[in-house]
């Protein structure tokens, strides 16, 4: 990753240089914003950078965004500070990642077994009231929150097989901060690295394995060709990841252009749907580089458990986790009720 962080550097160096000779200048009013994300290059082909490109061809001399990577203007836990000074414009991450100071980041990233499928991540915010919250939270310091929407599932990529919980124990693991938290109770040892420096961590031993994504990150980024093996059970359905802004620099713009902005961001988390569902499953069938690996369902029923547990003492935290959290147990149980396709078993 340090190697393809490094090229893309220099591509990026040598286009700026060319970019005056290759398209007409802007015009010098253009609004001009600088947004980072958390993925580094190759991902972010994925998972941002089409909606990016969409925004500034359509808004043309209006507005410009120019995309960042990860770490690349500031270190990923340092991104909401960042954007709530107006260093950066705007962010596409997790509240977990970013070290929001809210009342909701808790629930950024992986929130364990909160979700069992992509769509639970809209539905939640669209019909159960999430968007709502996180607007009214973020509200509070400073940053517009723009949308919500969901990533890949969350899966282990070890160096040695899981097969049972016991293989857990000690595992020296990549993760976000609320997962790693709560798989604790399993014996993991979370440990938190800058994003680039993952792959080399794996192969020189520091790390045993990642708990980050599926696997079709995996395979996007290179940690299957540090990694040996991937486990089939996973400790949430999907990422909730967002789009925020610093909160002037979005009260600057001109409506259209927020509407814009919002349509774009959308169009990034349909995106993500289905090359995040398709990838998965292909991958799992015919991806040639991890084994697949399964702790038991009787097993794994103990770490489900663990969740519940785990949810009420998030509840506990304040009124606000509470009431996320209620949010969230209402939804699945409306899951449960309606059974299939929405819940199995």
């Amino acid at each position: 990753m340090a190697t393809n962080r490094r090229k893309f550097l220099t591509t990026a160096a040598a286009g700026a240089i060319a970019a005056p000779l290759a398209a007409p200048a802007l015009a010098q009013s253009t609004i001009r914003w600088r947004l980072q994300t958390y993925a580094g290059p190759a991902l972010a082909e994925h998972v941002i950078k089409p909606a990016i490109d969409s925004f500034n061809k359509i808004a043309g001399d209006e507005m410009q965004i120019e995309l960042f990577y990860a770490d690349q203007l500031v270190p990923t836990g340092e991104l909401f500070r960042a954007m709530q000074k107006g260093t950066i414009d705007a962010v596409q991450s997790d509240d977990d990642s970013m070290a929001s100071p809210t009342d909701v980041t808790v629930f950024g990233g992986y929130f364990p077994f909160a979700l069992r499928y992509s769509l639970d991540v809209p539905v939640l915010f669209n019909q159960y009231g999430l968007d709502a919250i996180w607007k009214e939270e973020y509200a509070k310091v400073g940053v517009q929150h723009i949308s919500a929407g969901s990533w890949d599932p969350c899966h282990f990529a070890t160096k040695e097989p899981i097969n049972s919980l016991e293989d857990l124990k000690g595992k020296r693991i990549f993760t976000f901060p609320t997962a790693g938290r709560f798989l604790t109770k399993f014996g993991v040892v979370p440990v938190t690295l800058p994003w680039e420096d993952i792959e080399v961590a794996v192969q020189t031993g520091e790390l045993d394995g990642i708990a980050w994504s599926g696997i079709t990150e995996d395979y996007t980024v290179g940690w299957a060709d540090v990694t040996d093996y991937f486990l089939t059970n996973n400790i949430s359905g999907a990422w909730i990841g967002h789009f925020f802004a610093n909160q002037d620099r979005w009260n600057e713009l001109p409506e259209h252009l927020q509407e814009l902005l919002r349509m774009c961001t959308d169009s990034s988390h349909y995106y993500r749907q289905w090359w995040y569902w398709g990838g998965e499953a292909a991958l799992r069938v015919g991806g040639p580089k991890m084994q697949l690996t399964s702790i038991p369902d009787a097993e794994w029923a103990q770490v489900e458990s663990a969740a519940a547990e785990f949810w009420d003492e998030i509840a506990g935290m304040g009124a606000t986790q509470a009431k996320v959290v209620g949010k969230i147990k209402e939804y699945n149980a409306v899951m449960a009720k309606a059974g299939r396709p929405y819940r199995y078993g």
